[in-house]
Formats: C-alpha cells, sequence, structure tokens
C-alpha cells in the first residue's frame, strides 16, 4: 500500500482543454490526482464547428462539459498565466503546485467561458448566415473550404466568395487535393479569388475591397485565417528557453520539454514536424499518457513510449457528403472520402473515446 499512498500525492497539472489536454486528463484521471486548466468548462470536438455554424443542433453533442467526462479531475475555468519550477498561476490568482505538468495550449482563440454561451454562440452564427443574401470568407485553409462548402450545400442560393491570399488553396495539403478542392467549389457556384487579400476594417455599407482593387459586395464575412500559437504566456515562465524561435514547445521523443524531467507538451504547440490536427494531438495524449502512468508507479525512465510520426493524412470535408482525402501515395476526392468524415465529422466517434453516448 505504501506505494499507492505515495502516488496519491503526486499531482499532474494539464494547461488547456482542447484535444490533448482533455484526452490526456480523462486518461489519467483514475491513476492520480489531475488538474485542468481550460479558459472555458467544456471540450470542443472542434472538427465539427462548421456544420454547427449551419445546424446549430449538431453542437448539443460536439460542445461538452468537462464535468460529463471527467469525473474525478479538478477542473480550473481560468487561464494560466505563469509558470514556475513547481507551480502553475492562474488569473484567478490560483496556485496549482505539480508534481508534473502537461503544456497542451494549442492555437490561441477567445471561446466563451460557459457551454450554454457557445450552443448560443453556434444559433447565432446560424442566424447570421440564414438571413444573409451573399456571403463572404477570408481564407482558403481549411477551416474557409470547409465552411464555403458547408453553405453552399445547406443553402445552395446564397452567393458565397472565398478570397485566399494565397496561389491555391489548402496549401497545406498537396496541390492535386487543393485542385481538387477548387473545382468543387467552382462546381457548387462558390466565387474563388485566389492571391488577394481583404481590408476588414475598410467596409461600408456591405462593400469590400480586396488588394487587387476588386470590389466584392456581401451582407457578412466570416474570418478563417490562421490563429496565433498559444504559447505567447510562456515567454516570461521559466520554461522561456524551451521555446524554438517560432514560439514552439521544443520537446524529445517522450514529448519531455527540452531542459525538464516533469514537464511535457502536447498538441499544436509542439515543435515536432508533422500536420497540426486533432488526431495527432490525440496520439501524443496517448504516448505521455502512458509515459506518465509509468513515472507515477516509479517505472524506469529508458521503458518511456516514444512518439513516432505518422504519414500525412488530411481530411477535408465538403458539405455533408463529399470530401478530398490525402493520402500518403494518393489523394482522393468525393464521396469515399466523404463516407469517412463528412456525415458525422467524427463525432459519434470522439464522445464514445471520451466514454459518453455516441449520440447524444
Amino acid at each position: 500500500m505504501a506505494g499507492v499512498t505515495e502516488n496519491q500525492k503526486k499531482r499532474v497539472v494539464i494547461v488547456g482543454g482542447g484535444v490533448g489536454g482533455s484526452f490526456i486528463a480523462r486518461s489519467l484521471q483514475s491513476s492520480t490526482d489531475v488538474v485542468l486548466v481550460d479558459q472555458k468548462d467544456y471540450f470542443e470536438i472542434t472538427w465539427g464547428s462548421l456544420r454547427a455554424m449551419v445546424e446549430p443542433s449538431f453542437a448539443d453533442r460536439m460542445v461538452i462539459n468537462h464535468s460529463d467526462y471527467l469525473t474525478n479531475v479538478r477542473v480550473v475555468t481560468s487561464t494560466a498565466t505563469n509558470v514556475t519550477e513547481t507551480e502553475v498561476i492562474t488569473a484567478d490568482g490560483y496556485s496549482l503546485p505539480y508534481d508534473y505538468l502537461v503544456v497542451a495550449t494549442g492555437h490561441k482563440d477567445s471561446f466563451p467561458r460557459t457551454r450554454s454561451e457557445r450552443l448560443n454562440h453556434y444559433k447565432s452564427e446560424f442566424e447570421k448566415i440564414k438571413s444573409a443574401d451573399s456571403i463572404l470568407i477570408v481564407g482558403g485553409g481549411p477551416t474557409g473550404v470547409e465552411l464555403a462548402g458547408e453553405i453552399a450545400v445547406d443553402f445552395p442560393g446564397k452567393k458565397v466568395t472565398l478570397v485566399h491570399r494565397g496561389s491555391r488553396l489548402l496549401e497545406f495539403v498537396g496541390s492535386k487535393a487543393s485542385q481538387k478542392a477548387l473545382d468543387w467549389l467552382i462546381s457548387k457556384k462558390v466565387e474563388v479569388l485566389l492571391d488577394q487579400s481583404v481590408n476588414l476594417d475598410g467596409v461600408s455599407d456591405g462593400v469590400y475591397q480586396t488588394s487587387k482593387g476588386e470590389t466584392i459586395r456581401a451582407d457578412c464575412h466570416f474570418l478563417c485565417t490562421g490563429k496565433p500559437l498559444g504559447s505567447s504566456w510562456l515567454k516570461e515562465t521559466v520554461l522561456k528557453d524551451s521555446l524554438d524561435t517560432n514560439g514552439r514547445l521544443v520537446v524529445d521523443e517522450h514529448l519531455r520539454v527540452r531542459g525538464y524531467q516533469n514537464v511535457f507538451g502536447i498538441g499544436d504547440i509542439t515543435d515536432i514536424k508533422e500536420m497540426k490536427q486533432g488526431y495527432l494531438a490525440k496520439k501524443h495524449a496517448q504516448v505521455v499518457g502512458k509515459n506518465l502512468k509509468l513515472l507515477l508507479t516509479g517505472g524506469k525512465e529508458h521503458k518511456m513510449a516514444k512518439y513516432k510520426t505518422g504519414s500525412d493524412l488530411a481530411l477535408v470535408s465538403l458539405g455533408r457528403k463529399e470530401g478530398v482525402a490525402q493520402f500518403p501515395f494518393m489523394t482522393i476526392s468525393g464521396c469515399i472520402p466523404g463516407k469517412i468524415k463528412s456525415g458525422d465529422l467524427f463525432v459519434g466517434k470522439t464522445r464514445k473515446e471520451l466514454g459518453l453516448n455516441p449520440d447524444h
């Protein structure tokens, strides 16, 4: 019993309640004392968020209170502002001692604090789309392309314009996948303007100007450009020397942060050379979960699991039934990738992995 008592004294503090942080909190909750620090009181299955904008009821399954699946975790709804060698400090003045720390703050985004506020946000976004005749989408990455697809399929009568500053859509994948997505959007009457940006500050009466002098009329717009990394808060902490020049946390093969034996980094914030995607953050959480369970039970460090980067896979949904998929040796579009992702957008599968009913 002595080992169990010692283990009970060990505390893991996890900062960030996105995919990586939420999954690792769940995997450790029966093993030790776990504290999750998150700016909101819910987990959101973010790869379903664009569907929720055209079908707000979809968000009911997608936005999940942390307390629904973290039955044995203390959730502190606040923002972490500092890390010392022994504790995490939050904006609300909490001082949270840790034996092990997991940093999973991903990309910076502004979320409402409560689940009900988030559900209301999706309802208002839906009303914004529904009441508009013409819609401008700024940004041609996966978010902009998927949102254009959702609107084009659910509201085929609306005029949708997508403006992207790059020379092709979806620059994180190969040119074949980009072209397939472009062809599909054009077939759905979406106007796509490449190599251009839009000044959103100088908008009057629904008239937008592009960097090439083109005029776009739209009743509303959605900004779908990349979000900054969620690491700026670390620059004044003991972890400042563990950040690379891009602001990413440098981790080793066990996902431990450079210079620390008891601090781990997972998800988009890490410097791992791979696409930054939710399913990979889950893989990071699995590796760190194994390693923490090993260390918490007095296991030897040389037995720690190593993270292996996988092949670059990308699935971009195009409406409810179609999609574009890039596999290591081929790129396909149409109904097959649509069957893999576009129907339920992996929401039921993710709920099941959190120990919840996939349907409600």
